[in-house]
């Protein structure tokens, strides 16, 4: 760890700290065509009226592909597109029957269950829905971004129902993407990451207004849901269990929301965490403005709780219940403006809540953690940081090493 980092100041006043939520992001209903009306958006994650959302395939649509025993049928109005075995093409054959070069958005239903090969996907362009009812099980191996839904370079996306199994490289994978909505998706892998965005085909560009209403992942080798390089990030909703790396990693995001990540078993023996930001993450300029808010972080077992790096910061998490996570329970290390516990929060067993610096970026600055009750653990500052926050601490069996 560096040293050299300015002495800290201490703030002892009692303060208010208000954390404001982010409106959700809407997308607006489309007209569709042939007089039919599409089904509107998904409600905004956290909402209750979720549970209201339409089932799978209910409402209007322009395409669909069907199995009927082992065979598959893609049509389009009363026009056949495609029969065949495979699953893939009948879902790309559906895809490429919408209007070309549409304007507004058209909408896919997938009724049957099947396999898609990791090597393969299904692309979607512009101003294109689908939902799948049914299962996609991914079977073999591939090498690349493949993924069973999958954009690049698109907007006004929406998937709206998805449930994956078996081991593909990424479950959904969406680069340089704006207007994305994802309803309601759980995948139940034996390897593999879930759900990627980012803007990695061009990174003078982010990828935009991303809403994910609720991701459940499973045996994930990687992470569950991982976004780099976006602005506009909306989350119900990240349930991991037993996932390799991080529940929900945020890289280089700025302007994100997120309800809840619910991990168990996630991160174990590794340097990720249930919820992890990094690689400047919520820097907006040269500046840490509060723009990263997230409502609770539960963590059981695994690896890290929470964890913050590599100048990282903006960030406001207002609930923590963490039980019994290895490595560090909460790792700060060169992060700018994070509050913790906000509301309230537990630390409970496992490793330690750390405060801590590397030596080639500046130290914390402008941490705050409160309204902790910490039992059975630790909590360490070293080095010191400048302008750290303890206020409304509760130590049941707990050291404590600050400055």
């Amino acid at each position: 760890m560096g040293s050299g980092a300015a002495k800290s100041v201490r703030r002892r006043a009692l303060s208010v700290m208000t954390a404001g939520l982010l409106a959700a992001g809407t997308l607006a209903a489309v007209q569709g065509t042939g007089g039919a009306v599409e089904p509107s958006a998904s409600p905004a994650p956290g909402r209750a009226d979720a549970g209201a959302a339409l089932a799978c395939g209910d409402g209007s649509y322009h395409a669909e592909a069907i199995r009927n025993g082992g065979t598959w049928t893609a049509r389009r109005g009363g026009s056949t597109v495609y029969t065949g075995n495979s699953m893939r093409d009948a879902m790309q054959a559906a895809v490429n029957s919408l209007t070309p070069n549409r304007g507004v958005k058209e909408r896919v239903v997938v009724r049957g269950s099947g396999s898609i090969s990791a090597g393969t996907r299904v692309s979607l362009p512009s101003n294109t829905a689908i939902d799948v009812c049914g299962t996609i099980d991914v079977t073999g191996s591939g090498s690349g971004d493949q993924a069973p839904i999958y954009a690049r370079g698109a907007s006004n996306i929406e998937v709206g129902h998805l449930t994956l199994t078996g081991s593909p490289l990424y479950g959904i994978f969406m680069r340089n993407v704006s207007d994305v909505v994802l309803g309601q998706i759980d995948m139940r892998l034996s390897s593999g990451l879930g759900i990627r965005i980012d803007n990695h085909g061009n990174r003078a560009e982010r990828s935009r207004n991303i809403r994910i209403d609720s991701a459940y992942v499973s045996g994930a080798s990687n992470h569950a849901v991982e976004t780099y390089g976006v602005d506009g990030l909306t989350v119900g909703t990240v349930t991991a269990r037993n996932v390799g790396y991080s529940g929900l990693l945020l890289n280089d995001t700025v302007n994100a929301t997120v309800t809840r990540v619910d991990a168990e078993n996630t991160a174990t023996g590794t340097g990720y965490a249930a919820f992890r930001m990094a690689n400047r993450n919520g820097r907006v300029g040269d500046s840490y403005p509060t723009n990263i808010r997230v409502g609770e972080v539960i963590a059981r077992g695994g690896g890290r709780g929470v964890f913050c790096v590599s100048e990282s910061g903006g960030a406001v998490i207002d609930r923590v219940t963490l039980t019994n996570n290895g490595n560090n329970a909460v790792l700060i290390e060169n992060c700018y403006n994070v509050t913790l516990a906000a509301q309230s929060g537990t630390v409970s067993g496992g490793g330690e809540v750390r405060l801590a610096a590397r030596g080639d970026m500046p130290g914390n600055r402008d941490i705050t953690l409160q309204n902790l009750t910490l039992t059975n653990t630790s909590l360490r500052e070293s080095p010191c940081g400048t302008n750290i926050t303890y206020r409304n601490l509760v130590l049941n069996n707990t050291s404590r090493s600050t400055c």
